[in-house]
């Protein structure tokens, strides 16, 4: 524009794409002050003044605080280039860092689309040769829509290969632990039963919290469902029903009715 155009506040806004409200702002604060007032006392900009305007949007859209670009525009003393380089190692650091949370937003995105974050092969040496790699997308597409899918996803994202396998041999050790105690005639509501269940609520909470509430519900699972109870009942036969019965036992003890137990 002309040198001696002047524009109103609401056009210079327009011009830079800044809203009133900025400009206004700068103002206030004394770093960007119109060089006239209109007789009516509404604020000019001359072309002067977009050209510092110009500069501070520059300067601002390179991270620089206000503070900052007021030095680099108004202090002599203020070295351009080393306040520029500053800068630009800060953004580097930034880059570096949204490069890794990009990197974990995918790894979290593929655990609540997969549920484990492995490959097959690193899934085998987890879980054993008896792992089915499918399980884990069966799993989604029955509880996927569920607060525990979320849960178990986020623990998930944040598992390597030696967690998973330690998660595990942990819950393998717990049912091999029932087992044992069953084949050792261990009663469903005696101390030893109660203790060993709460080993395996404690072992399969690592998958998502399980209350104990929920693991009563999780027990008419284990009897009721073909492969739950295929699987406990391939440990030692019979176990699944046991299994439940001494959950339901150490249910009472803690005052909660297996009979109308929640998944709460």
């Amino acid at each position: 524009m002309p040198d001696d155009t002047e524009l109103t506040v609401g056009a210079t806004a327009a011009v830079l794409g800044l809203t009133v409200r900025t400009l206004h702002h700068w103002d206030e604060i004394g770093i960007a002050r119109p060089t006239s007032r209109s007789a009516a006392g509404y604020r000019l900009y001359t072309e002067a003044d977009l050209e510092r305007l110009r500069r501070i949007v520059v300067y601002r859209e390179l991270g620089l605080g206000l503070d900052e670009v007021r030095a680099v525009l108004d202090d002599p003393a203020t070295d351009v280039v080393s306040a520029l380089r500053a800068q630009r190692a800060q953004l580097a650091e930034r880059v570096e860092r949204l490069t890794a949370l990009g990197g974990e937003l995918d790894t979290m995105i593929t655990a609540h689309e997969r549920g484990i974050v492995l490959s097959d092969e690193e899934q085998t040496a987890a879980f054993g040769p008896g792992w089915n790699p499918s399980w884990p997308a069966e799993a989604r597409e029955r509880w996927g829509d569920s607060a525990e899918w979320q849960q178990y996803a986020e623990r998930s994202a944040g598992r390597a290969p030696g967690d998973w396998k330690a998660v595990a041999d942990a819950s393998a050790a717990a049912e091999r632990a029932l087992a044992e105690a069953m084949a050792a005639g261990v009663e469903p509501g005696s101390p030893e039963a109660d203790e060993l269940v709460e080993r395996h609520r404690a072992a399969f909470s690592a998958y998502f919290p399980i209350s104990r509430s929920k693991h009563v519900v999780l027990g008419r699972l284990y009897e009721g469902d073909p492969a739950f109870a295929a699987h406990y009942d391939g440990l030692r036969p019979g176990l699944a029903a046991w299994l439940r019965r001494s959950i339901d036992a150490s249910a009472r003890s803690h005052g909660i009715d297996p009979e109308t137990a929640e998944w709460e």
